[in-house]
């Protein structure tokens, strides 16, 4: 018996109450626990944690319980309100707009009935006409049936639904939110069924049919189906109350529950203050027709410190019932209002209300917070109030009434364009007009009523526009009359408009005395003698008696007067007065769209009549309901779009709930890390403190708990740097044997690890201990050898169930000369699980499954496939009707459909190449109640507006199908790669190891991802990633794009010195096929010379690159007569070509050439200066010498003399410009560039002696031959096209001199 008092809101508390979702525990930490007066709360966050643990354990078995003793007697009641209500009513029950003849009226239409002419018809089919049942109470409705007319041609094929409590002031039942429309009959005798998806408590029902057979008429018998209703009801005139005063005091409750329903016109005022022992209160209040709960520290409501706010609900002034309820555990708070729910955490002060006072209705002395309406079973913790105060139990006080009287306000419904009312003047006598109404819309602009002036001399518009109210009066011969008041009319709230006109004033008047008005003396009458329109004007093109220039108006009228006498609408419903088309009378169908919000991650709603927007503006997130992230979801991700270290947004669940955060990525040429900093990295000494004799320090990290788990999660390796230096402090064991030192790491709040960096977990030992060099190999780590010396323990944490380090517990710090400092480094991860998760299919007929994708109202879905085959099915998930799909339709175009019941929609997207090319491409599709959009690759984003009031959840119940289908048809061959669904990644490659016909893993990358690797890099496969190895580039990095640039000074030199093996490959890369022997040095011979190489200096004439021989030859790259340029050129190549060859080469100087013997007296003087400035990217055929004296100078046949000193003064603008992406940056942050700063461009272009000049790759820029037994050929200079990526701000000049000695001199400069 107990469970069957349970409502359907208590019985769903009872399901949430084992939820994890709703009782997850927190330990709130210090500092946010302030009550005043001290709060009953458990006195310690330990105690607490334990005790809500219990708690949860015990309520959580009783939920289990009372959900089987739910379940059984859920069952049974489902059938009990299940009973025809409309069969056994008498013929006065029935009401109709109008009946075709006595035979066909309503009494006859009775579901399987053949009195009268067999059932209800109208006298004319149109969508105005309607048929209503009166039940004879508030009855609990559950399923409505309907049939057409007996033995006829007479049905209807769609309908809709409206109830009532009075039979005025009708709702619409809407499935889904949205859906108003019904599907009726195909014949007039079988019966259609439609069971509610939510139950409606109400008196009347009234169906107003939409379309019926063509060749036929409206025809209806019909039936409803559920059980009574019973209920108590208070009445509330604005200065009523009911109090309900508990004595004695109640013990104190760790859970409690208010639940009620309430009508009302009004859109402010207080249901219920409750007043709590411990200084606390509670409020639900309505405010601009929402329903808030405030929870105040103090009872006062004079003075009020609002401690928290909730709002939840829309449009509850509507005069419907509405329910509320609340629900508290602990601190853990529950709010409902209609279907809307809300789960928050207060205070622990707040783990207990325990009301001692509750007052419904008016609070005494503040009229401004009276309620005007009804309440109806107001119940605390089981105890009806209502039964209370019938029962005049002395608890409760009050001078309410047990019934509701409600007032009757007529509405009307402009649903669209098409919408208008004409309506004539009353008063035709009055010497100016006075027109009134009250509306409430979310347009910004519409019609309000417009009207001619006598004898077609001009017209009158009242109408919204930027939410304003406008009055704009044109007549013939006058300067057009324009008045303007109100702000924010479009808020949904109803708001008065008053034009009145008469005695040479002019007023309009809008919300009253407490709005606006604004006034004019025109020197012309204003009135009519003809018609009023309200809304927009009739669609006839030949009427000229209502123009509109302005938008129809979409929302609800009602209180319209003309001549001040009200309009009575239920007459012009009847068509006993004026006109009117496209409306529906004694309604007003208005709907919140943004409520409940379908904009994610916290984006802004707005709407309008037929459709809402979210503004995704600082969110992070993109969209129509700002679903999808516009963030990679680690630095894996990004890295391989081309972007260098840098900080950049991580957001680790791509679409999930965990919100974006700005982390440093840091690009090696091995791996890509995720650095998360917290508040203390650097090396800190122990300050040791007389009261205590640990030394415990908290890790704050910059990412929040479900980042750092996720980002562990996602990562295959993590790591954290964990040091102690000591002197006489002792680190893991004492000489007893218990650990002095520990730290705490893990998960949630972590755990105690006695473990030192390099050290296996549970060891109690640290690095040294495992490599067998301890300072003193009795001990286990080295400062456990309480030397006087200082020493340290170092090594790095790689297990990552035991990440992030959270807190750090020293113990050894206080015995006299003991000295320490600690380090706790940065969390460091690398490697994306999700990123490379990949698997082959090979077969048409193969596939994986998973379970079901659940993505009701949005889902996202992206992935990376790479094919050879023209067409195949992606992914694939069923329903009963709805589905999902994703395929390449041909070779050019994807294709994304699915049908959630209102028919398929599909979005596809061509190439404009072949997408069957082998090749990594992208997919992104979303679809969410508001449209459909798919993006392929970087090409721009298709998009399929969703119906505006039609079916939006997605019901599947099939398996999930990746790379085929169900009927193992149009299956997929190729790759699939990083499938994601909202979010999560699907795991393929474990998947696919125990499925026949796909394979785990897919290699390949290179062939998308190798042009990431410039400069001569060159991409090397991975099992699951690229790498690009620069061993053949002047550059370094992770894509052999960053500048290898050191600062000379005059006495300067690096000397690269050839053997024979380099030299043949020398040849080789220069573009000679063939190759020598030679046993000797004087004998190698180079046939081409290709050089690149940037620098910057102030130094003129200056040597850039020397190369000798043995043969007194020599190759020199010289700048002569250097000026300032502050314009920037492209990067050149010359081709230069001289018919002879480079014997018996040397070395390679950079800087100072200290072996000047055989150089020209010229180039000796030169070369004797040196180079002051920066060289950079230097490469001579494969060889880059400045690379290998400043990263191998110990592999490498280098030698270098004087001052060497690495930077990055060789970095040019245009190199950072190709792998530098600005980041997107959420509101009140600065963005970040991701790439190194250098100011090289500001000094190339600001100082004036200086110039920065890239002498280009593939070309021979500069050759200086001293030959002593010939005479080189005349050269020919051959200028070669620019590159497309510019490199340098300076073009170079190419001059020949032609020296007087016996020996020709080539000079390109």
């Amino acid at each position: 018996m107990l469970v069957s008092t349970l409502d359907a809101e208590a019985k769903k508390f009872i399901r949430d109450l084992g939820s994890e979702r709703v009782w997850r525990t927190e330990v709130k930490r210090s500092g946010e626990a302030d009550c005043l007066p001290p709060s009953p709360c458990f006195s310690s966050a330990s105690f607490h944690f334990v005790m809500d643990l219990w708690s949860k354990t015990v309520l959580g078995i009783n939920a289990h319980v009372a959900l089987i003793l739910f379940s059984l007697y859920g069952a049974v009641k489902a059938e009990v309100c299940h009973s025809p209500l409309v069969s056994n009513l008498p013929p006065s029950s029935f009401r109709s707009s109008s009946q075709l003849s006595g035979s066909h009226g309503p009494g006859f239409a009775k579901l399987n009935r053949r009195e009268g002419a067999g059932g209800w018809s109208p006298l004319s089919s149109d969508r105005y006409q309607w048929l209503e049942v009166d039940l004879g109470g508030r009855t609990r409705i559950t399923a409505v049936a309907t049939q057409g007319r007996y033995g006829s041609s007479d049905w209807q094929t769609a309908y809709l639904l409206m109830f009532s409590d009075a039979g005025h002031n009708w709702k619409q039942y809407r499935q889904e939110g949205s859906i108003g429309a019904f599907a009726g009959n195909s014949n007039a005798d079988s019966v259609v069924q439609h069971k509610l998806q939510h139950q409606v408590i109400a008196r009347y029902v009234r169906l107003i049919p939409l379309n019926w057979n063509p060749n036929g008429r409206i025809g209806l018998r019909l039936e409803t189906y559920g059980c009574p209703y019973n209920s108590d009801v208070l009445s509330f005139n604005g200065q009523s109350s009911l109090i309900y005063r508990l004595t004695p005091r109640p013990r104190q409750m760790s859970s409690e529950s208010i639940s009620l329903k309430f009508k009302t016109l009004k859109n402010s005022g207080i249901l219920l203050h409750a007043e709590g022992q411990n200084g606390h209160s509670l409020t639900l209040e309505l405010e601009k027709g929402k329903l808030q709960l405030l929870i105040r520290k103090g009872t006062n409501l004079r003075f009020l410190f609002i401690r928290y706010l909730v709002t939840l609900g829309s449009l509850l002034d509507d005069q419907h019932w509405h329910h509320v309820a609340v629900e508290h555990h602990s601190n853990h708070l529950k709010l409902t209002v209609d279907k809307s729910t809300e789960h928050f955490i207060v205070s622990a002060c707040l783990c207990t209300l325990s009301p001692v006072q509750m007052i419904l209705g008016a609070q005494q002395g503040f009229s401004y917070t009276s309620f005007y309406g009804c309440l109806e079973n107001p119940v605390y913790n089981g105890l009806n109030l209502v039964d209370l105060a019938k029962q005049k139990d002395q608890r409760v006080t009050g001078n309410v009434t047990f019934s509701c009287s409600e007032p009757v306000f007529v509405a009307t419904t402009f649903t669209g364009p098409q919408s208008f009312l004409r309506l004539p003047r009353i008063d035709q006598s009055s010497l100016g007009i006075s027109v009134g109404l009250q509306f409430r819309t979310w347009n910004k602009a519409g019609l309000l009523l417009t009207f001619e002036l006598p004898n077609r001399e001009g017209r009158v518009w009242l109408y919204l526009s930027k939410a304003r109210a406008h009055l704009q009066i044109h007549k013939s011969g006058r300067a057009p009359l324009e008045l303007n008041a109100g702000s924010a009319l479009n808020d949904g709230q109803w708001h008065s408009v008053d034009l009145i006109s008469g005695g040479g004033r002019l007023t309009i008047t809008v919300d009253g005395d407490e709005g606006a008005s604004a006034h004019a003396s025109p020197s012309f009458l204003i009135t009519t003698g003809g018609h009023i329109f309200f809304g927009g004007c009739p669609a006839e093109e030949n009427s000229q008696e209502c123009l509109n220039p302005f938008k129809a108006f979409q929302g609800c009228m009602r209180l319209l007067t003309v001549d001040n006498r009200p309009v009575d609408l239920i007459k012009v419903q009847q068509r006993l007065i004026g006109n009117y088309s496209h409306l529906q009378i004694d309604m007003c169908g208005i709907i919140d769209r943004c409520s409940p919000s379908h904009c994610e991650h916290g984006g802004s709603c707005s709407q309008s009549w037929s459709t809402f927007h979210c503004n995704c503006s600082g969110t992070g997130y993109s969209g129509a309901t700002c679903h999808s992230s516009i963030y990679e979801q680690s630095c894996e991700a990004y890295k391989h779009k081309g972007n260098i270290s840098g900080y950049y947004y991580i957001d680790v669940d791509s679409s999930g709930p965990i919100k974006p955060q700005l982390l440093y990525c840091n690009m090696t040429e091995d791996n890509t890390w995720m650095v998360i900093h917290h508040n203390n990295t650097d090396l800190t000494r122990v300050q040791p403190s007389p009261e205590v004799n640990t030394h415990v320090v908290h890790f704050e990290y910059a990412s929040d708990e479900e980042q750092l788990a996720a980002i562990i999660s996602l990562s295959e390796h993590c790591e954290q740097e964990i040091a102690y230096h000591c002197r006489k402090s002792r680190l893991l064991t004492s000489p007893e044997g218990s650990p002095l030192s520990w730290w705490v790491g893990g998960p949630g709040v972590g755990q105690m690890h006695t473990h030192w960096g390099g050290a296996p977990p549970g060891s109690q030992q640290c690095a040294c201990s495992l490599q067998n060099n301890c300072v003193d190999s009795r001990y286990h780590c080295n400062c456990d050898a309480d030397s006087n010396e200082w020493t340290n323990d170092s090594g790095l944490l790689t297990h990552k169930e035991t990440l992030p380090v959270r807190s750090l517990v020293l113990g050894d710090i206080q015995r006299p000369g003991s000295e320490s400092t600690y380090k706790v480094g940065p969390l460091r991860c690398h490697g994306d699980k999700n990123v490379w998760n990949a698997a082959f299919f090979d077969k048409e007929t193969s596939y994986l499954h998973f379970p079901t994708l659940h993505g009701e109202l949005s889902a996202d879905i992206s992935f990376l496939f790479k094919t050879t085959s023209s067409s195949g099915v992606f992914l694939e998930n069923l329903g009963i009707k709805d589905f999902i799909r994703i395929e390449l339709n041909s070779s050019n175009e994807v294709l994304f459909s699915f049908d959630v019941g209102n028919g398929p929609l599909e979005v596809s997207v061509k190439a404009g190449s072949p997408l069957n090319d082998n090749r990594w491409h992208r997919i992104q599709a979303e679809r969410n109640v508001k449209e459909a959009s798919l993006r392929l690759d970087e090409l721009p984003a298709v998009t399929q507006e969703a119906p505006a009031d039609g079916h939006i959840h997605l019901q599947l119940n099939s398996q999930l199908f990746i790379g085929g289908t169900a009927s193992r048809q149009k299956g997929f061959r190729g790759c699939i790669r990083s499938l994601q669904l909202n979010g999560v990644t699907l795991d393929l490659e474990e998947r696919a190891k125990i499925t026949p016909g796909v394979q785990a893993g897919c290699p390949g990358h290179c062939s998308s991802y190798g042009s990431l690797c410039q400069n001569q890099g060159r991409c090397v496969e991975r099992p699951t990633s690229f790498s690009c190895d620069c061993s053949s580039s002047a550059y370094t990095g992770p894509f052999c794009n960053k500048e290898v640039s050191a600062s000379f000074k005059s006495e300067t030199s690096v000397t690269y010195a050839f053997k024979e093996q380099m030299v043949n490959e020398l040849n080789r890369s220069s573009s000679s096929s063939s190759s020598f022997p030679s046993s000797i040095y004087s004998d190698i011979t180079l046939k081409a010379e290709n050089v690149s190489l940037s620098f910057r200096t102030s130094q003129s004439p200056a040597l850039l690159l020397y190369v000798s021989s043995y043969h007194r030859e020599y190759f020199a790259v010289l700048l002569s007569n250097g000026k300032s340029n502050r314009q920037e050129n492209p990067k050149e190549d010359f081709n230069l070509t001289s018919g002879v060859e480079f014997n018996g080469i040397r070395s390679l100087v950079l800087g100072s050439v200290h072996d000047s013997e055989g150089l020209d007296p010229d180039l000796a003087q030169i070369a004797s200066l040196g180079f002051t400035g920066c060289l950079s990217a230097v490469f001579f055929n494969s060889i880059s010498p400045l690379k290998a004296a400043l990263l191998h100078p110990k592999t490498s046949p280098v030698t270098v003399t004087g001052p060497l000193i690495q930077s990055i003064c060789g970095f040019t603008s245009a190199n950072l410009s190709h792998a530098t992406e600005t980041t997107h940056h959420l509101s009140g942050k600065r963005p970040l560039v991701n790439a190194i700063r250098s100011d090289s461009a500001l000094i190339g272009g600001v100082i004036a002696v200086v110039i920065f000049v890239t002498v280009s790759s593939l070309a021979i820029m500069a050759r200086f031959l001293y030959r002593r037994k010939c005479t080189c050929q005349r050269q020919e200079v051959k200028t070669v096209k620019p590159e497309d990526n510019p490199e340098l701000p300076f073009r170079s000049r190419i001059t020949s001199q032609n020296g007087p000695t016996e020996n020709q001199k080539e000079y390109f400069i």
